[in-house]
């Protein structure tokens, strides 16, 4: 193990840093932040979303601000070499090889957590009985569940999403200046094609994303979940890509598949615990909330592209919208007599899409009646802005 831990960590025997890599500030604003809390930083979010490599900047940080090397671990728990070794186990072998008391603070970034059984009670011991920080990363929700509440009090979850239109353009050298606001549109319209993964907007590549949604069906899905019938969990996602934007029937698409409603209803809770879709509640009472149809949004736009090409572009500007919305406000769709507003706010904001087009008779009257706080309708992608104010 000693000699796979020093491949992990050059940092030990060399200087360390991280090349070719770009920023992303916003998180990296939260996790300087939490470096002076005891709390386990969980992070987590879509495969391949840049996990891994925000832990290495801070790592690399942590080192250009003085603090010992050799007192930070990082490995990759998915790593078939440790399949046999606990955390503990691992940890203490670090602690072995640079001769590191117990007492002495030690940082600890432990990727695909989830692959080690038992992983909250070791955690939390670790937490407990040693002097950490700890860092660890996941891309499953319902793996990281923790059942027996074992780190209750003791974790802080940051969920890591693919990049905004802002950070595409950061990441593509881009600056438009407000004489140039007008250019927006069509750099969304490319962003919608290449969608907001760091490695894919930096080199785009179709291939790359249906690897990874493969990837994903494979490791996350079907090994996990014990499914026998790859095929079927695709073509699933595929109609799941196909009614983006749009209220969606478990009953319908467990016809279509020949699955029953209970299979096509775990099935959606798989994909959604894996970060490639979001499920959106019905406004209204409590019981509308809990048995009206959701409905669906992809989590990265271009994993949609894949699947959609080019039609319905409105479609693109609401599921972004709603990713922009996702987290910063409890949000659900309006449907009053076959009418749909696209959102509205816990606080009774509403919010319509409409990608260079106007409501409809029947969305004007609702949207103009429905007693609200505040009403937007966002109709370019220049307004995008005004979300930054709710």
């Amino acid at each position: 193990m000693k000699e796979l831990l020093y491949q992990y960590n050059p940092w030990w025997e060399e200087s360390f840093k991280n090349e070719n890599v770009k920023p992303r500030e916003k998180y990296l604003v939260e996790l300087r932040k939490y470096l002076v809390f005891k709390q386990i930083i969980i992070l987590t979010g879509l495969r391949r979303v840049g996990k891994t490599t925000l832990m290495k900047l801070i790592i690399e940080e942590l080192i250009a601000k003085g603090f010992e090397p050799k007192h930070i671990l990082y490995v990759s728990l998915d790593d078939y070499l440790l399949h046999k070794n606990n955390i503990i186990e691992i940890v203490d072998e670090f602690r072995k090889v640079h001769k590191i008391k117990r007492e002495e603070k030690i940082y600890l970034f432990l990727d695909e957590i989830t692959y080690k059984e038992d992983f909250h009670v070791q955690l939390k011991n670790i937490y407990d009985s040693q002097n950490t920080k700890l860092f660890v990363a996941s891309s499953s929700a319902s793996m990281l569940r923790d059942k027996k509440a074992s780190l209750t009090g003791r974790a802080i979850t940051l969920e890591i999403k693919p990049l905004d239109l802002e950070e595409y353009l950061f990441f593509n050298g881009i600056t438009i200046k407000k004489r140039d606001r007008q250019l927006y549109k069509s750099h969304f319209l490319e962003y919608c094609k290449v969608g907001g993964l760091p490695e894919n907007v930096l080199n785009p590549n179709r291939e790359y994303l249906m690897n990874l949604v493969d990837d994903i069906i494979q490791k996350d899905i079907t090994a996990f979940h014990a499914i026998k019938n790859h095929q079927i969990v695709r073509d699933y996602f595929t109609l799941l890509m196909e009614r983006s934007g749009k209220q969606l029937s478990i009953n319908k698409i467990g016809k279509i598949l020949a699955i029953s409603p209970d299979t096509s209803k775990r099935y959606l809770n798989f994909f959604e615990s894996t970060y490639l879709i979001h499920l959106l509640p019905r406004w209204g009472k409590t019981n509308q909330k809990l048995l009206s149809a959701k409905k669906i949004y992809a989590s990265d736009l271009g994993i949609k592209y894949m699947f959609m090409g080019e039609r319905d572009l409105g479609s693109y500007f609401e599921n972004y919208i709603y990713l922009l919305l996702r987290n910063k406000k409890k949000i659900y769709y309006l449907y009053e007599n076959t009418t749909e507003i696209d959102f509205i706010t816990e606080d009774k904001i509403l919010i319509e899409s409409k990608f260079y087009a106007e409501l409809n008779q029947k969305q004007e009257k609702l949207f103009n009646e429905y007693p609200a706080n505040k009403k937007l309708v966002i109709d370019t992608v220049e307004k995008l802005e005004v979300l930054n104010e709710i």
